[in-house]
Order: structure tokens, then sequence, then C-alpha cells
């Protein structure tokens, strides 16, 4: 047995504790792998699920489908989607490799998708699910709603523009808060921007159910859009109202466009997705994802070099995301709240994505292992539904189809303050709320910690969201 391990197409790597597992790689001849790998205790087995992910990945981007289906196939045999973390990550990352692989036949790819439905009615399960089981969303309408309030106080007019109306729970509390205001509630009126018209009849449904039990004068402003083609006259912004904006998990699906418009400009920019990037980030990698694995959920997750070395702070030329922040400066809010997955899931080539995207989503995953039985179908539906889909967008898209494209915060504060934008400090009280909040919530893993005047949620030391405040600078 060798030293090294060697990819195909890459230059060798310091011997590791996964040396003795690649040497054990099968021929395709055999089928499926030895029985022992059954037995591999789960550290051992997470370890060796990481190499397989990282191989398989390096294949596919080489066009090695052959080798790229020897990993997938040995993947198969320990991956699970009600196993342990490691297990139901690797089982979303190995359909998000094998879709892209699929992507090279386009016949094939829509045909195995042409009768796949996503029904309205599951979207809203799904969402209310990781209100549910998550405080993220949470900690964020408190955040969001005590800025609101600060800032509007005194306001008699108020118009809130939410660009991801999805979730009513945030201003009902709102409501509730403003019906109690020394001065009196204002006349509120909310614009909700969401591309499904159910979801935007359910929110005017319960906003002004609860907005007449409190008497408080309310309207209901219904656009049913993507943001991305966003008709800003249909906000209705009206002169003499105070407005606040609010975009939870939004603003990162507009850097999309400009990818596609790049790539039109230069073909080979697309081909950046070969294997010599392997070594090296195996070699910066194995001791840092196995310890992720020893750790488990006591210690938390080491950080990845992804955010630190290869996510400079220089931005990307980004036309459509420039237009839509100037079109928000121009309708100058009081008060803009701005909530983002923290995490550098933009990179140009597949391994960047695949290596950052496996710690966020370990971390996501290892929330859900803490407080959630592996045998919960609320825990299997959010995994499945939510993070497999953002695991296979983030792994298997490029161009205009890749939406996921988050970004960290240091990027947003960048992007704001050259729009214009100044950075509103989130309040003591703000933050005292959130703290309550977590303690209340029974799991130590949940962290929050104020960086540039802003908030970052996270789990153990690995930041997840990020939430800001934003005042149009004269």
């Amino acid at each position: 047995m060798g030293p090294m391990f060697q990819d195909e197409g890459s230059s060798s790597v310091t011997s590791s504790p996964l040396q003795l597992f690649s040497m054990m790689s099968l021929p395709p001849s055999l089928g499926s792998p030895y029985p022992w790998l059954k037995e591999l205790k789960s550290e051992e087995r997470g370890l060796y699920l990481i190499h397989l992910l990282l191989t398989c990945a390096n294949h596919v981007a080489a066009g090695s489908l052959e080798n790229a289906n020897i990993a997938l196939e040995q993947i198969s045999q320990l991956a699970s989607p009600d196993g342990d973390t490691m297990q139901r990550i690797a089982a979303y990352f190995t359909e998000a490799l094998a879709d892209r692989i699929l992507k090279a036949w386009p016949g094939l790819h829509k045909a195995l998708n042409s009768t796949r439905i996503t029904l309205v009615s599951e979207e809203i399960l799904v969402q209310k699910l990781f209100f549910e089981l998550f405080p993220f969303l949470k900690l964020t309408y408190v955040l969001s709603n005590q800025a609101i309030i600060e800032a509007m106080e005194g306001e008699k007019m108020v118009h809130i523009i939410d660009l991801n109306a999805a979730e009513p729970a945030q201003w009902i509390a709102l409501l509730q808060v403003l019906s109690i205001r020394p001065e009196g509630p204002p006349h509120l009126r909310i614009t909700g921007v969401h591309q499904q018209k159910e979801i935007l009849d359910q929110m005017a449904y319960k906003l002004t159910e609860e907005a007449e039990k409190l008497d408080i004068p309310f309207q209901f402003n219904a656009v049913v859009s993507k943001i991305d083609n966003l008709d800003f006259d249909k906000l209705r912004v009206k002169t003499g109202e105070a407005l606040a904006i609010s975009s939870v998990f939004q603003l990162h699906s507009l850097l999309a466009s400009d990818d596609e418009l790049l790539r039109k400009k230069s073909p080979l920019a697309s081909k950046n997705l070969n294997g010599s990037h392997l070594p090296r980030v195996l070699q910066i990698n194995q001791s840092t994802l196995g310890e992720l694995l020893e750790k488990d959920m006591v210690n938390g997750h080491s950080q990845s070099p992804d955010s630190a070395s290869s996510s400079p702070i220089s931005l990307n030329a980004s036309a459509k995301m420039d237009s839509f922040l100037n079109a928000l400066w121009g309708l100058t809010p009081k008060l803009m709240v701005i909530a983002e997955q923290d995490s550098n899931h933009n990179g140009s080539t597949l391994m960047e994505r695949l290596l950052e995207a496996l710690y966020s989503y370990a971390a996501l995953f290892d929330c859900l292992e803490s407080t959630v039985p592996r045998t919960s179908l609320e825990r299997l539906k959010v995994e499945k539904m939510l993070f497999g889909e953002e695991i296979k967008n983030i792994i298997a898209c490029e161009g205009a189809e890749r939406k996921e494209r988050h970004e960290k915060l240091e990027k947003w504060i960048q992007r704001l303050d050259l729009a214009g934008f100044g950075n509103v400090p989130l309040s003591y009280y703000g933050m005292l709320q959130a703290r309550g909040l977590l303690q209340g919530y029974g799991c130590d893993g949940y962290k929050i910690k104020e960086e540039n005047g802003c908030v970052v949620i996270c789990w153990q030391d690995r930041a997840l969201f990020s939430i800001s405040a934003w005042r149009c600078r004269k």
C-alpha cells in the first residue's frame, strides 16, 4: 500500500487518517462494497463519507463519470436519510451530485423530473416546520420588530414592505406591540411580496383578523411577484408615510442573473470546475472535517477554510443587485432590516461550494439531531424539502438557475454601504429579548453574537444566519 492518496488528474496528498480508506476503493466489477463498510463506527463512517463525497465531487467536476458512479455507489451503501447527521447529509449531497451529472443530458434530466409537482400546501408546511423546529426565524422577527418599533416611534402612518411575505407570525406580534403603544397605534399598511397568491391570501386573512381584534387601522396590499422582476410601482409607497422594508432570505437570489451574463461573455469561466483543487482542499480539510465529526455536537464545528481564505471581501459586479438596492434606496425607507444565510455558497467552483455547504448543513442537521428524534417525520420533511433542495441548487445548478447564492455578512455590509445605506446597530433591548428567547429554547448549542452592529446567529461556533438594520444615508 503506497503512502499517498492520489486522485485521477491530481497530484498526491500527504498521508492522512483517510489513507487506509482511500486505498480500499473498489473496482466497478465488485459491485457493492465489502461488508466491513457496514461495521464502521459512526466517526469512521462519517470520515469515510466525507472522503467519498469529496472524491465523487472531484470526479464530477472533471467529467469522469465512471469514477463518479463508483463513488456514488459506495456512498449509497453508507448514507441514509434517517441515519445519523453525516449519513443524512451524505444522502442529500449524493442526490445533488447525481443531479448535476444528469444535467449533462438535458433530455434525460427533464424526463425524470417531468411529473414532479410542488404543492403550495407543502411549501407552506415546510416553512412552518422551519419556523417551529429552529429559533432562527423567531430571533429574526424579535430583532426586526424591535428595530421597527424604535424607528417608528411617534409615527402616525406606517408602511411595511415584506419582500418574503410567507409567515404572518412576525406581523401578528408587531400588531400586538403597536396596540399598546403609549401614543396609540399608527395606521399600519403592510405590502406583502410573494410569488404564490395562496400564501399572500392566507397572510392577508390572518393579519386583517388580528388587526380587527386589536382595533388597529390596517390595510394589506398583496403583490404576486418574484423579487427579481418586482414592479416597484405596485408597492404603492405614498408621501407622508414612514416606510420600513423587511427582507428575509431573499436578496442572495438576485446574484444569479449576473452570473448568467458573465458566463455568456466568458464561456471558459464555467470550465473552472476541474479536479486540480482537490489536493489542496484535502490537505487543509482532512483534519478539520475529521474534528467536525469527532467533536460532534459537544464542541461544535471548526471554521472552514473557505470562510476565511477563499472568500475575499472584494465584490463581483452585480448589475441586478445594484439596480434592486438602488430602487430600494429610492423609496427612502426610514429602516430596512435584512436577514441572510451567513455562509459562502457562491463560490465559482463546485469544490468551493461543496466544502462550505458541507460545513453549513452539517451544523443545521446537527441542530435537529440535538433537538428532534431521528424518527420524526417533521424533521425528515425539513431536511428533504428545504435543506435537500437548497443543497441540490448549490451543487447541481449553474448560471441563472443557481439561486441559493448565500454570502457572508461582511459582503452584505460592503454591498449595502456602496448602495448608500448606513448601518443601524440593533438595540440593547432587542438583544435582551433575543437572548431571553434563546434561553427559553432549552438548547445550549444556539448562540447569538454581535458583529459590526449586526447580529449573527450560530450553532456552537458556526455562523448560520445574519440580521442587520439599515437606513438611507443622506
